[in-house]
């Protein structure tokens, strides 16, 4: 029975093949996926890091190499991928809005540096990100930190997009938030088709940015250039 659903799962990646592929707006984890300490995760991956080096034929005994194995563990659970674990999830302080301030607001150029999930290689953009307010407000790098959060974890760039949505909805109490991507992706870039030139843009409207002037004005803002030199 495994030897069979082995072959049907092999089947099913060929066929696949190099499409994009996603399949919700939750990150697929496991629901042991916490059972383990970080420490327990940086040894088990620095063993595994070995062993794909040593299969490549990298001599691990050379000054260089020694400590790759264990460099990328730590960055692994510690900074590429440590949007998995939501202890590391930011606190979205939110205020009451008593200055009354009624137009949308527009967090423009967040650095978007993520991981493709399907070759495990970058993704760097920006994301443009705004929300009306419907009595509350949220600090200006909280919005940058939840890009940051749901960027540092195994993606699709679909997916992202509407889990910073969904967090600032959540945060804001309002549907009113808007977010668009534009990244790169060396899955594309680097290897397959190596086109340097493309880039993917993704968006996701909520409540009153899905009506055709709300979402007009806030595309035209994007279109502003930023430059203060």
């Amino acid at each position: 029975m495994f030897e069979l659903n082995s072959k049907m799962n092999d089947e099913r990646i060929e066929e696949i093949g190099e499409n994009h592929v996603g399949t919700s707006a939750k990150t697929p984890l496991r629901a042991d996926a916490f059972d383990i300490s970080d420490q327990e995760k940086i040894s088990k991956i620095q063993e595994s890091v070995k062993d794909i080096l040593e299969t490549l034929g990298m001599d691990l005994t050379d000054d260089s190499l020694q400590g790759t194995p264990k460099r990328v563990a730590k960055a692994f659970v510690n900074e590429i991928f440590m949007g998995l674990n939501p202890k590391n999830k930011p606190k979205a302080s939110t205020f009451d809005n008593n200055y009354n301030y009624g137009e949308m607001l527009v967090e423009k150029n967040i650095v978007v540096y993520s991981t493709c999930e399907h070759h495990l290689l970058p993704i760097i953009g920006r994301a443009h990100v705004a929300y009306i307010s419907d009595g509350k407000v949220i600090g200006l790098s909280k919005m940058n930190r939840i890009v940051e959060y749901f960027s540092k974890r195994p993606q699709v760039q679909e997916r992202l997009t509407m889990q910073v949505v969904q967090a600032m909805q959540e945060a804001l109490g309002t549907d009113n938030v808007a977010c668009v991507i534009d990244a790169k992706h060396l899955c594309v870039n680097s290897r397959g088709i190596k086109d340097i030139e493309s880039s993917t843009v993704t968006a996701e409207f909520g409540g009153k940015f899905k009506e055709k002037d709300t979402k007009r004005e806030f595309l035209d803002y994007l279109k502003m250039e930023t430059d203060f030199d």
